[in-house]
């Protein structure tokens, strides 16, 4: 057995989370695409049929009372919450990650000060970030510039409304840095939109400690909610009475069963809401946050084996894998590292092609990108190892 087979082992005999992976349905196969749909926590199929047949089914109409179902959205916000270094309040679950992004970016032109007219945008953001910044540009009468996270403290200027931006690169795994980006975009006088998709569930956020402004995120990657699971959307509290959704909706009225043609919006978060929540999603995702109930399962200590998962892996790759036979594009530094690695090889996709094959999955980023998450509530050292032995062989 090599060393690092070894290490991997006594790796994985101290490590404080082991326990976590009995809560998630697993086999065989090195599962590494927990970054874009999470495994599934083995609580949710009994909660999912529950509220099919029993508060759907029995219950009918009465379980929007009854069952909690009307309050779902702001209930489940506020287990989010936590997760995301914000207080109670004001975390508001429903829709999609690119509605929450439409809603969040609209509504952060509106908060800006008068005469503003520009929004700084993520030059390497998800694509639908920057449709729908395109599309809310075209809506306030704005213009959108694509600036690289680094260059934002200088491109910020007095014409700035609004800059989005995401805590994770998608394609790098590279982690920005939101407290000095937040506090340089507060400064200038705009309003700072943050995309946690990448790293709500992975890492430390801190919205309310950096004074963050808005934030949106999905919970269908590190938060397991399932395949289509509601996004979130945060507003901070100080501007809650201010925000002005674009989409406003009798879920989201003061009085929401009053039918009045005037709309008038709810207080705080449940601004954020639109129309009908999702409930068979919503109380999929409600389960699959149980596992964050659990004594010994905290962001900190997530972070701290996100940290030691990736930095071993990239250990492995350097040992095993070819020289040269690839190029790691995720920073080596911690603060800069999300919870991925990516690295580059010209033949990317039928490398992966074939890693799935091998029972290794990850995914593949065109246009030369082995793009490798790690979620660490279900990922062992010892299957980090014997990731990087397969992808060698699959480069040899």
């Amino acid at each position: 057995m090599s060393d690092l087979r070894e290490r991997a082992l006594e790796l994985d005999a101290a490590d404080e989370l082991a326990s976590v992976r009995a809560e998630f349905v697993l086999d065989d196969v090195v599962y590494l695409d927990g970054n874009s749909l999470g495994a599934l926590p083995v609580n949710v199929p009994g909660a999912v049929e529950d509220v099919v047949r029993r508060q759907w089914g029995e219950l009918r109409i009465r379980s929007w009372t009854e069952s909690g179902w009307w309050t779902a959205p702001e209930r489940i916000g506020d287990r989010i919450a936590p997760l995301l270094g914000a207080a109670a309040g004001q975390v508001v679950v429903g829709d999609s990650t690119s509605v929450n992004v439409f809603k969040a970016l609209v509504g952060a032109v509106r908060l800006a000060p008068e005469g503003r007219d520009e929004i700084l945008v993520d030059a390497a953001t998800f694509p639908t970030d920057g449709y729908i910044a395109e599309s809310a540009a075209r809506m306030t009468g704005c213009t959108v510039r694509a600036v690289d996270p680094g260059a934002v403290p200088g491109a910020l200027g007095p014409r700035t409304a609004a800059v989005l931006l995401n805590q994770v690169d998608y394609r790098t795994g590279r982690l920005h840095d939101l407290p000095a980006l937040t506090a340089a975009v507060r400064a200038a006088g705009a309003v700072s939109v943050w995309d946690l998709c990448h790293s709500a569930g992975a890492l430390e956020v801190g919205l309310d400690e950096h004074g963050v402004d808005l934030a949106v995120g999905c919970t269908y990657k590190f938060l397991n909610g399932g395949p289509g699971s509601p996004a979130y959307l945060y507003v901070r509290a100080e501007h809650q009475d201010r925000f002005d959704s674009p989409l406003p909706g009798w879920n989201s009225h003061a009085e929401p069963f009053g039918m009045r043609s005037a709309y008038e919006p709810a207080d705080g978060a449940v601004r954020g809401r639109v129309g009908t929540p999702d409930i068979l999603s919503m109380l999929a995702l409600d389960a699959a946050l149980d596992v964050w109930s659990r004594p010994d399962v905290s962001v900190a200590a997530v972070r701290a084996k996100s940290l030691a998962l990736t930095d071993f892996f990239l250990e492995c790759v350097g040992s095993y894998v070819p020289e040269g036979r690839v190029g790691v594009v995720t920073p080596a530094a911690h603060a800069e590292r999300g919870s991925q690695v990516a690295l580059r090889c010209a033949d990317a996709g039928e490398v992966m092609g074939r890693l799935i094959a091998a029972g290794v999955v990850g995914d593949f980023r065109a246009p030369d990108v082995l793009r490798f998450g790690f979620t660490p509530l279900y990922l062992g050292f010892a299957e980090v190892e014997r990731a990087a032995r397969v992808l060698a062989g699959e480069l040899s």
